[in-house]
Parts: C-alpha cells; structure tokens; sequence
C-alpha cells in the first residue's frame, strides 16, 4: 500500500496521512512516467507528471504523439524521494490482483471511458494478473486522428473486502458507467496530462 501526497488531483490513499509518524516514505509517490513506444520502431515518447520534491509544485509535460503511428504505453511510479528513486511499480505488479490502472478523460477512447466522440487515442490492456483481470501497467494505443485533450492516469487500490476479493475483470466498465469513485478501494495517484495528436 502506498501514499501519493500531492495537490488537488492527488489522493492519499493506503496511509493514515493525518498521523506523521505512520507515513512510509518508501509509500510515497511522487511521479508518473509513462513510456510510448511506437509500433514501427523509432524514438519512444516519455512524459511524466513529477513531484521529486514533495512539494505540492510538480513539472508535468506534456504528450505529443504522431497520427502516423500507433504505440504501447508503459506506466510507472516512483518515489524519487528516495535515492536512489524507489520503483513503486514493483510492488504494484507484485500486487496486481488488487491493483489496476485506469486511463480516462476527454483524449481517451478505451474500457475506462466507453465511446468517447472527441478522443484522439484508444486504449485497450495489454497486461492481466494471475485472474486475467487488467492490470494496466502496460497497453496498446492507436491514434485515432488529430487533436487534443486530457489523459488522465489513475491507480485503484483495491484491498479484499472481509477477506473476499473486490477485483474483477469488469472494473473498467464501472468506472465509464459511474466513474473512478463508484469502484471499492481507494485511489493511490490520479494525474492528468494534455495529450495531443499531431
């Protein structure tokens, strides 16, 4: 379980944030890094929405990716707090049947969002934990024409309930029909990004 202690967009989840002494440093996230790498070989295409400092003051850029290509994307987090930084994603993957990544917003076309009429990507997982639900540390997008928009880049914690398992294969599809709050758990990080086709 992790803490993402950043401004507005971000919410402390898995730590009692109130309480000082009971935040793990090693629980924190500070940045979202994603990795887009088109299919047709070429240079990748890395953004990140960063906030080494903890310091409520974070450099997120922006993504520009070409109508001529189709891409994976990878996601990670870190804790650069640490040095050297501490990859969150480890754990995340080591936890995967009660975590899952969600890519939603007004540029996103995909599970998360159902039909979207002004998306200019479409996202589908390319990754599953031991159930075969989603996980969403990696994915496939395939541009769908120029434009721009937001991208939004969640990770659900998403704990047993009573010993009994709240991940399902279906999550993404609640989350288009009621959004992120409608799912059991808590948000680890929620950051948006401007996305734009060109």
């Amino acid at each position: 379980m992790f803490t993402l202690i950043l401004p507005l967009s971000l919410l402390a989840a898995c730590t009692d944030v109130t309480n000082p002494d009971e935040v793990n440093a090693e629980e924190v996230i500070t940045t979202v890094a994603l990795t887009f790498t088109p299919v047709s070989g070429g240079a990748a295409v890395e953004a990140a929405w960063a906030d080494p400092e903890n310091d409520g003051s974070p450099v997120i850029d922006d993504i520009v990716l070409s109508d001529t290509d189709d891409y994976t994307l990878a996601v990670s987090f870190l804790n650069e707090i640490e040095d050297p930084a501490e990859d969150i994603t480890e754990e995340v993957n080591a936890e995967s049947d009660q975590h899952q990544v969600f890519l939603t917003g007004s540029a996103v076309q995909g599970p998360a969002t159902g039909e979207n009429a002004s998306a200019v990507i479409a996202q589908a997982y390319d990754d599953a934990d031991a159930n075969g639900f989603p996980i969403g540390l990696s994915s496939s997008v395939m541009t769908l024409g120029v434009g721009s928009g937001t991208m939004t880049i969640t990770l659900r914690h998403l704990p047993p309930e009573n010993d009994t398992p709240v991940k399902t294969g279906t999550l993404a599809d609640d989350v288009a029909a009621g959004g992120i709050e409608s799912l059991p758990g808590e948000t680890d990080a929620s950051v948006d990004f401007g996305l734009e086709v060109q």
